[in-house]
């Protein structure tokens, strides 16, 4: 052979390599796109199911955290079944294909399948509540088991050795991870609100045919064989240290699903309630592991020290963890301000600027830790994938990290939090890791300077979980600063804390004010409970509460002494533990004749046939994430269902915490319900919706003779309703006012949730509202009264529409019309404590 032939051979052999190299590359390509539209779609059902979940199980953290292990276990468990098959497939891309249309199918059936098996539940559960639990761990877990095959198989499917594990399976696994960012913020953002949750789910399975019909084009040039050949010179796997690195890389995963328990209770008091601010701290959390795992993918192959570098990534996201929660203060919220206030300007858009102000308080305290978290990945793949064994390998590594996530946020939620704090336990996590750091560089015999930073930085764990304090969270708190906490505790299913503000106490849970004893507060919550007692035309026996709060609506159940069984459900224990702390309550917390449930209060109703005659609902706002479930018209008509003939439904129904149409929409839902329906003014901001399935006739002689009990009149008058004249002038409109009111707005559903994720509440929108509500107002239908009893009410009725236009001139800044309005109410005032909270008048 020549020289010029030699040449030609060498052009020849160097095109065909690099016409492979580019073969490479373009099938890495088209398994990156289709693991981030695989990682949305997984994530979008993800989201729905928790959802719906709630209303099978129940809200309760116990129900949800054991109902959601079910998904993380198929995703754990379809890794190591999926990854070993990938190896033994001699066209991996084919069975990725039939993995995401087995997806589509499942994900869909589950979605439908978990919107109508409630009852199913309920009456499996009475007779055997192992096997109704078992029936939705399965339900819940057949699609993830299919989802946790997709990333090792994809890997598998453009591997050739295990030499590029690291980089390519980190590459993969950023891809996966950047669209389930994408699938953490569609279904709050987009696709609920458009499709509803039924919808959402054909939006997530179209997403999986889009991923079966691409991944035809790596099936089309399949690899070469299903035994992959070894890689030339790749350093042989000791199994004991590939034993041990999936061994830390499950505690890996135990600690970064603790630290997302203590995280989503610590942010909520930076953020909100709504939906939105969780899936923007998700997307901040998945953002993290994405952003970790590409950046190290591609520097992956000039790692020298594996080991050293695993064990520091996971010692450092600990110490960052806790180093984040110890210098928290009030410089947070002044930069979630400033971020807000330059967006609004940018947007003019003051739903983008809330959501700029949650982004900032979950990069300040989730991202810089979960980018530590995502960049091991690909190390732990360098440490543990072997040439023959690459998808089951790959499977591995999502496996143990899985399970081990699973395990760490059970022990995280239901042991170490209520047995230690928030603090604590995410001081026990971040030593934990440190302690990890080190026997990762131990056990994978490192060098002496990888070895001696994994000290230090333990060292720094311990030394920074001493130094935080236990009561960091509680000094965190807004009312904390100028307020007294007169209760504090941290639990599984969230923070609850009184605050003394000087005038009156305040709950916060979660960080979140939600009431307090003060006179609005124990005006409508009065009300809430006596008002529907004293109109009702049975003979009421029997009252069920649904949400404790306070205390207050409970306890003035007690007012009413016709009742013989008095009924509340509470989900959190540990707001009735504070209960005793508020006033106005008549002693309810230690109440024997009042029976205290513990739990959902949708499930309450679900599981027990027990009717009443009063069903008064207290939950928090139903722009709050999941209360939707007592707002939505399938709810009504559960609770309807479990009336007497006579029976009534009250629900409050807040002003302040919803946009004029989100109001139309909550009044039509429960107007579809029930065909006699009426709106009452509990306070300036609440008011309250009554409903039956039979007339409600407002007899004048009978409503005397209830009012007139005195216990009812004493708690009554205590609140500015001194007289049933005063009572009366509550009345707002009949069900036709209401009907007229909310027009065409659609209900809110099951299906379609709209409240939970409906914009942000504009500027001035209150005043819009009640305005709007005030142009159905109608004469109450009042049967019997006589001329002076009308007189009365028309006085009553004066002096509260003049109150409540001092409180829309005090929304609009008329400081003159305010000031003018209350000086009319001075000698009203005298006699209402109602107006002379507000007024600072004398009592006379």
């Amino acid at each position: 052979m020549d020289a010029r032939s030699s040449i030609g051979s060498a052009s020849t052999a160097t095109r065909a390599h690099r016409k492979r190299l580019d073969a490479g590359a373009s099938r890495r390509l088209v398994a990156a796109a289709l693991a981030f539209v695989s990682g949305a779609a997984g994530l979008i059902y993800q989201v729905i199911w928790i959802k719906q979940l709630s209303l099978v199980v129940g809200a309760d953290v116990y129900a949800i955290t054991t109902a959601v292990s079910a998904f993380f276990t198929g995703l754990a468990l379809g890794g190591l079944i999926f990854g070993g098959r990938a190896d033994r497939a001699s066209q991996p891309a084919k069975v990725y294909i039939a993995i995401e249309i087995g997806i589509g199918i499942t994900g869909v059936a589950t979605t439908l399948i978990l919107a109508n098996i409630a009852p199913v539940f309920v009456a499996i559960e009475s007779a055997s509540g192992l096997l109704a639990w078992a029936m939705v761990f399965v339900l819940v877990g057949i699609a993830p088991l299919l989802m946790g095959g997709t990333l090792p198989v994809l890997v598998r499917a453009v591997l050739h050795n295990s030499r590029d594990a690291g980089p390519v399976g980190g590459r993969l696994y950023a891809a996966n991870t950047a669209g389930a960012i994408l699938g953490a913020l569609l279904p709050m953002f987009v696709l609920i609100p458009l499709f509803g949750v039924q919808g959402t789910s054909i939006a997530a399975a179209t997403l999986n045919a889009l991923a079966a019909a691409g991944a035809a084009v790596l099936a089309r040039n399949p690899v070469v064989s299903a035994r992959i050949r070894s890689a030339s010179g790749a350093a042989a796997h000791q199994p004991r240290r590939v034993g041990l690195a999936l061994a830390l890389y499950a505690a890996a995963g135990a600690i970064a699903l603790g630290y997302e328990v203590i995280w989503s209770q610590s942010i909520v008091q930076f953020m909100s309630t709504r939906s939105f601010a969780f899936s923007v701290v998700l997307a901040t959390y998945l953002a993290g592991l994405a952003a970790g795992a590409a950046i190290v993918a591609r520097a992956i192959d000039r790692i020298r020290d594996p080991w050293s570098v695993f064990g520091l990534l996971i010692a450092a996201a600990g110490f960052l963890a806790l180093i984040e929660i110890a210098v928290l203060g009030h410089w947070l919220v002044v930069a979630q301000t400033a971020t807000e206030a330059f967006v609004l300007r940018l947007t003019e858009n003051q739903f983008a600027g809330m959501c700029a102000r949650f982004a900032v308080a979950a990069f300040c305290i989730v991202f810089l830790p979960t980018l530590l978290l995502g960049a091991a990945f690909p190390v732990a793949l360098r440490l543990v994938v072997r040439d023959a064994h690459i998808g089951q390998d790959v499977g591995a590594v999502v496996a143990v990290n899985t399970l081990g996530g699973v395990g760490g946020a059970l022990l995280t939620g239901f042991v170490l939090l209520p047995w230690l704090g928030l603090v604590h336990t995410l001081a026990l996590l971040a030593i934990g890791a440190g302690l990890l750091g080190v026997l990762a560089c131990w056990g994978g015999r490192s060098s002496r300077a990888g070895l001696g930073l994994a000290f230090a930085v333990g060292a720094a764990c311990i030394v920074a979980a001493v130094a935080t304090p236990s009561d960091r969270f509680a000094q965190l708190l807004p009312a904390a600063r100028s307020g007294k906490i007169m209760f504090y505790e941290e639990s599984p299913g969230g923070t609850v804390a009184v605050v003394n503000t000087g005038r009156f106490r305040r709950l916060y849970i979660q960080g979140v004010s939600n009431s307090g004893d003060a006179m609005p507060s124990l005006r409508y919550m009065r009300l809430q409970a006596l008002l529907p007692l004293i109109i009702h035309n049975g003979e009421p026996k029997s009252a069920l509460v649904i949400g404790y709060g306070t205390g207050i609506t409970a306890g003035a159940l007690s007012q009413f002494p016709a009742l013989d069984r008095r009924v509340v459900g509470e989900l959190l224990p540990a707001v009735l533990r504070a209960a005793p702390i508020f006033d106005g309550t008549f002693n309810a917390a230690s109440d024997p004749g009042l029976e205290k449930r513990l739990g959902d209060g949708r499930r309450l109703l679900q599981r027990e046939s027990q009717t009443y005659d009063l069903i008064t609902l207290e939950p928090p706002p139903p722009s709050a994430v999941g209360v939707v479930n007592l707002y939505s018209r399938d709810f009504y008509r559960l609770a309807s269902s479990r009336l007497n003939d006579d029976g009534i439904v009250a629900q409050w129904l807040p002003l302040p915490t919803q946009n004029d149409e989100d109001t139309r929409s909550l009044v039509r839902s429960f107007t579809d319900v029930f065909p006699y329906a009426s709106l009452w003014t509990s306070e300036l901001h609440e008011m309250l919706l009554v409903g039956s399935r039979r007339p409600i006739q407002l007899d004048a002689e009978r409503i005397s003779a209830r009012f007139n009990q005195s216990e009812t009149s004493a708690a009554l008058s205590a609140v500015g309703v001194n007289s049933v004249a005063a009572l009366i002038a509550t009345w707002i409109t009949d069900r036709d006012g209401l009907v007229r009111y909310a027009a065409d707005a659609p209900a809110v559903t099951d299906d379609r949730p709209r409240i939970e994720y409906a914009t942000w509440v504009r500027p001035d929108e209150f005043s819009r509202t009640i305005s709007h509500i005030w142009q159905y107002r109608s004469e109450p239908p009042l049967k019997g009264a006589d001329e002076q009893f009308t007189t009365s009410l028309l006085s009553e009725r004066r002096d509260l529409d003049a109150f409540y236009r001092a409180g829309l001139s005090a929304y609009a800044g008329n400081r003159q019309a305010y000031a003018r309005e209350m000086a009319s109410l001075s000698q009203a005032a005298r006699r209402n404590p109602y107006y002379r909270w507000f007024t600072g008048s004398k009592e006379p």
